[in-house]
C-alpha cells in the first residue's frame, strides 16, 4: 500500500486484521447501513485509524486507500466463491463494493475533520507564541503585537492577557503596536475591546507604539479611543507605568 512508510509493517498487518474482524462483524446481520448499530465498532475503529492518520502527516487519499485496498482481494475471493453464479457473483460484488465505497468516505470525512482540528490547534498555539505577555515590572505587563490584528488574535490575546493579570496581580498592562503594520477602524475596534476587558479586570492599560502615521490615520479616520492613554514608544510606557505605580528611575553616577 503506498504512502504507508509512516507505519510499521507489523502495526499494518494488525490494523488489517482488525479491519477485516470488523467487517465480518458488521456484515454478520446482512446490513449494509454502515450508520446502524451492526456497524458502531467499525465507525470507531475508521475513527481512531483517521486521527492517527491524520497526526502522521497523511493526505485524505492515503488514509482511504487503506479501505480501498481491500477490493481486490476481496472480490478475487467472491469470483472463487461464486464461479458458477455469475448473476449471485455481479450481485455480492456491487454489494462489497458499495459498502467499501461508504466506509471509505466516512473514513475521508473523520480524516477531514482531524485534519481540521490539528490545525485549529496549531493556529492557536501559533497565536499564543506570537502573543507572549511579559512581565515587564512588578505589577506591570506588556503583550507586543506584531502582525495584522484581526477577530481571532484577539481573543487569543485577550484570554492570555487576562488570565497573566490574574496570575500575577498586574495593575498595569501595556499593548505595543510598533509591529502592528496599519490600524485601521477594525484594529481600532479589536483594540478597544481589549482595553475594556483588561479595565473590567480593575487594571489600566497604555497603548505603545503609536508611530506618527498611525496616529494620523487615527485622526483621518475619526476614531475614538475613548480616553486611552498611548505612548511613542515601550520606553515611555514603561516610564509612565512606573510613575504611576509610585517608582522613578534613576541613572548612577
Amino acid at each position: 500500500m503506498g504512502g504507508f512508510h509512516n507505519v510499521k509493517p507489523e502495526e499494518l498487518t494488525q490494523q488489517t486484521a482488525e479491519f477485516i474482524r470488523l467487517l465480518i462483524s458488521g456484515t454478520a446481520d446482512g446490513s449494509a447501513d454502515i450508520a446502524g448499530p451492526a456497524w458502531d465498532a467499525m465507525r470507531s475503529y475508521l475513527e481512531r485509524l483517521s486521527r492517527s492518520r491524520a497526526l502522521l502527516g497523511f493526505d485524505s487519499q492515503q488514509t482511504a486507500g487503506f479501505i480501498f485496498a481491500a477490493k481486490r482481494p476481496l472480490m478475487s475471493l467472491l469470483q472463487s466463491e461464486y464461479a458458477n453464479e455469475p448473476a449471485v457473483f455481479a450481485e455480492q460484488l456491487w454489494a462489497v463494493s458499495e459498502l467499501l465505497d461508504h466506509l471509505g468516505l466516512h473514513t475521508v470525512r473523520t480524516f477531514q475533520q482531524s485534519r481540521e482540528d490539528v490545525i485549529k490547534r496549531q493556529q492557536k498555539e501559533l497565536l499564543e507564541l506570537s502573543t507572549p505577555v511579559v512581565k515587564l515590572w512588578d505589577g506591570v505587563l506588556a503583550l507586543p503585537m506584531i502582525g495584522t490584528l484581526d477577530s481571532q488574535r484577539t481573543q487569543v490575546v485577550m484570554e492570555s492577557l487576562l488570565q497573566r493579570i490574574v496570575d500575577t496581580g498586574s495593575e498595569i498592562a501595556i499593548i505595543d503596536i510598533t509591529g502592528v503594520p496599519t490600524v485601521d477602524t477594525l484594529v481600532a475596534q479589536h483594540l478597544l475591546k481589549t482595553v475594556t476587558a483588561i479595565r473590567l479586570m480593575g487594571a489600566d492599560c497604555i497603548i505603545s507604539g503609536v508611530r506618527p502615521q498611525i496616529a494620523q490615520t487615527i485622526v483621518h479616520l475619526g476614531l475614538d479611543l475613548q480616553g486611552i492613554v498611548t505612548k511613542a514608544s515601550l520606553a515611555d510606557a514603561l516610564a509612565l507605568a512606573l510613575r504611576r505605580s509610585g517608582l522613578t528611575v534613576t541613572r548612577t553616577a
